[in-house]
């Protein structure tokens, strides 16, 4: 339910809708519903959201804020991000609290995703 004064769902750009659909489906399993050929939108992966057709991309180096998932084998979902097209920008690494590594889906947008520290 949501609560007021909390984040409650998240629009993001792509440059291709569809490549960021596909890419989203095969790396993460993610679904989505279509609202037209410039909308696409997810519900169930921790926060809802969408993405909307615009020649801009979410990106750190412009000030966008990083959105970033969770993994339980991060070496394995850096593996499902490239099999799936996603593009590594900045290889795993090592921060208090666990390891992450940052990537960008077909539709340009920058995204990481971190794990707990190495045994």
């Amino acid at each position: 339910m949501p609560e007021h004064g909390k984040i409650n769902y998240v629009e993001f750009p792509s440059r291709d809708p569809e490549a960021t659909k596909r890419f989203f489906g095969e790396a993460f399993g993610w679904t989505f519903e279509d609202y037209g050929p410039d909308y696409i939108a997810f519900s169930g992966q921790g926060l809802d959201g969408g993405f909307y057709r615009s020649a801009l991309a979410a990106r750190t180096a412009v000030g966008s804020a990083l959105v970033v998932l969770y993994s339980n084998d991060l070496e394995a979902t850096l593996r499902k991000v490239q099999a799936a097209g996603g593009t590594i920008v900045r290889p795993v690494f090592a921060f208090p609290g666990g390891r992450r590594f940052h990537f960008t889906e077909p539709g340009g947008n920058e995204l990481a995703v971190w794990s707990d520290p190495a045994e």
